[in-house]
């Protein structure tokens, strides 16, 4: 009997109709992004490029339609702009080819440069709401620390060969890697970065990391970062860092800080071995949890100002990368690839992380409004709530979608998450004592 081919589940074809428009939701996004799509109307004209009918605001007001309402097709988005305005671009005529054309060709950077004149303003709204609390430990670093960012790569999905573009690519080629650095504090992205090699290592971001960073900056760094010369860079700039430690670790123990059988936290140093033979001095942190032990290190020697259990904290809390990712390409639909080109793989990578910016802000607006920390509001059931909103709004029944959210008479919607474990006070003491129990997120 003949074996099945394998199925991949994000490339099955979308068979669902766009999601309907709403004024409040286009006017939001209309207010957020105008300026920042005007700002870049000289660099646009520096280009060569014409103001042709698609032009730079039309193709950003298109390319966020089509991730915000689903729309399944270009064939189908060609048929919007026919019919009505999509955000704030006016109804146009145009045939699917040209459309097709001006994804693959328009210059991806243009997009690059909306997201990060957007990134300031969505900054400056999240510092004017004080009424959601942070976590203990973020509360805690960032007495000591100007940023708290959080970085990790991600390989995405394989190409469709069915394109004409790659009939010739061999089965199962992947698009390519992006790396992505997050804000702790903010949740906003700070950076990503597009590789065209699938297979490239997190170690080759490492320049760009170091490149963006400043003093006074903790970074929060999978183990694929793990490099002895990056730290010593990264030390030298007065910028540190939490990672996990290798199993296979060679090392020697300096200084004991606190020692029993819950909690190991001492000052350690390695030989780099290299040409200068430099001695790296880390702090080694291990937690036991249940019956597995938990090492962390950190650049950041004093434990005053990182405690044994807001490192662990910290570092537990590298997992909303993960979550980026997830709600990026499952639930915006990254994993979703549109074209083969680089071109247009860069065009949806930077509307996709543009639209999740403004989806974090109006996660962040909703946590304000009820007063509640950030983990506890679900991005997933946010977006899938728009398409509540809008009937409320078309009813009268709603006009702003924060106040919607919030509404206690909205609760079933789930947009906040349920507490399933009692949350547990961290110890934020520098030198624990014995049996202490720490709590993570």
């Amino acid at each position: 009997m003949p074996k099945k081919k394998p199925r991949n589940p994000d490339h099955v074809r979308r068979r669902n109709t766009p999601l309907a428009d709403n004024e409040a939701i286009t006017q939001h996004l209309k207010d957020l992004l105008s300026p920042a799509i005007y700002a870049q109307s000289s660099y646009y004209r520096s280009l060569g490029l014409r103001e042709r009918i698609l032009n730079l605001s039309l193709m950003v007001a298109a390319m966020l339609t089509v991730i915000w309402r689903q729309v399944p097709s270009v064939n189908e988005l060609t048929r919007m702009l026919e019919q009505k305005e999509l955000l704030w671009g006016k109804a146009v005529k145009v045939s699917q080819q040209a459309l097709s054309q001006r994804f693959l060709s328009f210059p991806a950077e243009l997009f690059e440069r909306v997201f990060h004149d957007l990134l300031p303003l969505l900054q400056s709204r999240w510092l004017l709401r004080e009424k959601r609390p942070l976590p203990a430990a973020v509360k805690y670093a960032k007495k000591y620390f100007e940023n708290i960012w959080i970085a990790d790569g991600s390989t995405l999905e394989a190409l469709f060969r069915k394109l004409d573009s790659l009939k010739d690519v061999p089965q199962g080629k992947l698009a390519g890697k992006i790396c992505t650095v997050i804000d702790l504090l903010t949740r906003l992205p700070v950076q990503v970065w597009f590789h065209t090699n699938p297979l490239a290592h997190d170690t080759n971001f490492l320049d760009d990391l170091i490149n963006i960073a400043s003093a006074k900056t903790l970074l929060v760094l999978d183990r694929g970062f793990y490099d002895f010369g990056f730290f010593l860079r990264l030390i030298a700039k007065q910028i540190d860092f939490i990672t996990r430690i290798k199993s296979n670790a060679v090392f020697d123990v300096e200084r004991i800080l606190s020692y029993d059988y819950t909690l190991r936290d001492r000052v350690i140093s390695f030989n780099t071995k290299d040409k200068h033979q430099q001695i790296l001095r880390l702090r080694l942190i291990e937690v036991k949890q249940g019956k597995t032990w938990y090492a962390y290190v950190t650049s950041v020697l004093d434990p005053q100002i990182l405690p044994p259990y807001v490192v662990a904290d910290l570092y537990a809390r590298r997992w909303r990368i993960e979550e980026s990712f997830n709600t990026a390409k499952r639930l915006l639909g990254l994993s979703y690839l549109w074209t083969g080109s680089i071109n247009g793989i860069k065009l949806q990578v930077w509307a996709t992380w543009l639209f999740y910016a403004v989806l974090i802000d109006l996660a962040d607006a909703v946590a304000d409004e009820l007063a509640l920390p950030f983990d506890r509001i679900s991005l997933e059931m946010i977006f899938r709530g728009l398409y509540h909103f809008n009937h409320a709004y078309d009813r009268g029944r709603a006009t702003d979608p924060v106040l919607f959210f919030a509404a206690p008479e909205n609760k079933n919607l789930d947009v906040v998450k349920t507490i399933r474990k009692k949350p547990q006070t961290l110890d934020l003491s520098p030198f624990p004592l014995p049996l202490t129990i720490p709590a993570f997120p």
